[in-house]
């Protein structure tokens, strides 16, 4: 429809409780089969549940929002502290790499998933105003990993 309001929220690896990547990254690490991706450096962009929903929120009930807005916490971290963290919260060590050929050879094109870096920044949110619940991944991990 011409002249409508078009908020886009494009979503990071969501964190939540008991759906989406965070349950099943947690088996590994419990069993303490946890480690990083590759070389680990890539970033890895993610959001707490609670704030991608508020996002949500926010872009609806925000008349002055519009266009593309990335769903993606502040602090961004790469593969490896991603790894850390997990492990830190799951109580476990991490020292397993999972080689990136053996990702490629196993996921195929679902592997550049995981390995290619995405350092992505919510600059549209924090810009409107947008104030995150779980702006750091220690804290939204140990909100989720009680």
């Amino acid at each position: 429809m011409k002249g409508a309001r078009a908020a886009i929220v494009r979503t990071a690896m969501v964190l939540g409780p008991s759906g989406g990547a965070l349950p099943l990254m947690r088996i590994p690490f419990r069993l303490g089969l946890g480690g990083r991706l590759g070389s680990g450096r890539q970033w890895v962009p993610w959001i707490h549940l609670d704030d991608i929903a508020q996002l949500f929120l926010f872009a609806v009930e925000n008349l002055d929002v519009h266009g593309p807005l990335n769903g993606a916490a502040p602090w961004p971290v790469r593969n490896e502290e991603f790894t850390r963290s997990l492990a830190k919260a799951v109580h476990r060590p991490a020292f397993i790499p999972v080689p990136a050929f053996l990702l490629k050879a196993v996921l195929r094109g679902f592997s550049a998933e995981l390995l290619d870096s995405k350092r992505v920044l919510p600059a549209a949110p924090v810009d409107h105003g947008f104030g995150f619940r779980f702006p750091d991944l220690e804290g939204a991990l140990k909100n989720l990993l009680p």
